[in-house]
């Protein structure tokens, strides 16, 4: 990012900030509602796309180790994390994952991706209307999650598919922490396919960046803490939102 403006490397800070508060404050979203405003910005993908990814292993890290620590000195929920949703999708998912990030299944991108963003955003809205929506079906959850490592291979957006599926299966305190877990799990598979295809992972830029998503995290992590003491609605309205915003931002990818 050598020769930039000011003003681009202002908003390029700033969209740092924001995309670390949403990741902290919902637990997804981070990369989808950041990336096409940093395109905007600087049309640099294999720049931003590296150093996003390393930013979510640090913070979700860094947030479920400090919740552990919180319970175990009993100061908060008995535990933050659902390993047993963890042992249901991790098989279902790594498997897609793999396929997506070695190209050995081309499906169309944009058909792909313009589907799941069309049902994901049927499920925002019934969410937003208090209405959610319940698959009570092993055999569409288990589509949703392999579906989504697929495209967690070919791209950075699988919340939208595994959110959903998630949010019904476990506490709404478990639903960040549990979706930090799996997001560290598939990035790192995506970390290690960059290094291996000799993509630069862009450490000078951490060095500026990294304070940007640390000071939306903090703030991301003070809003996911009133989330919580809110109404079980509120919480689900603000999931649909924050799910709507996903969709929305990736249709207008897909179209744009």
């Amino acid at each position: 990012m050598e020769g930039l403006e000011t003003w681009q490397y202002l908003a390029i800070g700033l969209l740092f900030v924001w995309g670390g508060f949403v990741r902290s404050g919902l637990g997804f979203g981070g990369a989808v509602l950041t990336l096409p405003f940093l395109l905007m910005v600087h049309n640099a993908p294999l720049v931003f796309l590296p150093v996003i990814a390393v930013h979510l292993l640090l913070f979700s890290a860094l947030t479920v180790v400090q919740s552990h620590l919180r319970t175990e000195a009993g100061e908060g929920e008995p535990s933050t994390v659902n390993w047993a949703f963890l042992r249901y999708a991790l098989p279902l998912m790594i498997v897609p994952k793999l396929i997506g990030v070695a190209g050995v299944i081309t499906l169309p991108t944009d058909i792909v991706s313009g589907f799941i963003f069309i049902v994901v955003s049927v499920y925002a809205m019934t969410y937003i209307l208090d209405r959610p929506f319940r698959s009570n079906s092993r055999t569409l959850d288990a589509f949703f999650l392999v579906l989504g490592g697929y495209v967690s291979g070919t791209s950075l957006i699988a919340a939208p598919l595994v959110v959903p599926v998630a949010a019904s299966r476990m506490e709404k305190y478990q639903l960040r922490d549990t979706l930090f877990v799996l997001w560290f799990v598939l990035v790192a598979i995506k970390l290690i396919a960059f290094l291996l295809s000799g993509i630069d992972l862009q450490w000078r830029q951490h060095l500026w960046l990294l304070p940007c998503a640390a000071v939306g995290h903090v703030i991301g992590l003070r809003f996911h803490a009133y989330t919580l003491k809110s109404d079980t609605k509120v919480f689900f309205r603000i999931l649909g939102a924050g799910l709507l915003a996903v969709s929305v931002a990736g249709l207008w990818r897909v179209l744009a």
